[in-house]
C-alpha cells in the first residue's frame, strides 16, 4: 500500500474529517442532512441538548467542510456536502483493499491447507520468504 497524504494539503481536511466524524451527534446531524436541507431548529429536535450546543456542533462540521450553510429568506438551512467525505472514503479505500488481500491470502492458505496441498513445513518456509521479501524491501527504502 502507498503511503497516502505525504507532502499535500489533504491530511489536514483528513483530521477535520475524522475529528468531525468522531462524535455520534454529529454522525447523527450528517444522517439527517443527507436526506435533505433542515434548519437548527430542525436539526436540534432529536437531541436532548440546547440549541447552543447544537450549534456548536454544527460549526465543528461546517470548519471541516462536512455541512454549508445557505439563506433562504429568514431561514439558515444546512447542507450536506458530501466532497470530505469521498476523500474519507478514498483514504480509507486503500486500507479495505489491502485488509482483502490479506483475507484472500488467508483463504488460499485455508484452502490448501484443508486439500493437503501445504505441509506445515511448507508453511514456514512460505512465512519466512515472505519476511524476508518484506525486510529486503525494507532495506531499499520502498514500502
Amino acid at each position: 500500500m502507498q503511503p497516502h497524504g505525504y507532502g499535500q494539503s489533504s491530511p489536514n481536511h483528513l483530521d477535520a474529517t475524522f475529528a468531525a466524524l468522531a462524535d455520534p451527534t454529529r454522525r447523527a446531524i450528517l444522517a439527517r442532512l443527507a436526506s435533505g436541507e433542515a434548519s437548527v431548529t430542525e436539526l436540534a429536535e432529536p437531541f436532548a441538548m440546547s440549541q447552543p450546543a447544537i450549534s456548536k456542533h454544527l460549526k465543528v462540521l461546517e470548519r471541516a467542510g462536512l455541512i454549508s450553510r445557505g439563506r433562504d429568506a429568514q431561514r439558515r438551512p444546512r447542507r450536506l456536502e458530501a466532497r470530505p467525505l469521498a476523500e474519507a472514503n478514498e483514504w480509507l479505500e486503500g486500507y479495505r483493499q489491502f485488509w482483502e488481500g490479506q483475507f484472500q491470502r488467508l483463504d488460499a492458505l485455508l484452502r490448501e491447507m484443508k486439500t493437503g496441498t501445504v505441509k506445515m513445513g511448507e508453511m514456514n518456509m512460505r512465512q519466512k520468504k515472505r519476511r524476508e521479501a518484506k525486510r529486503q524491501k525494507g532495506r531499499r527504502g520502498s514500502y
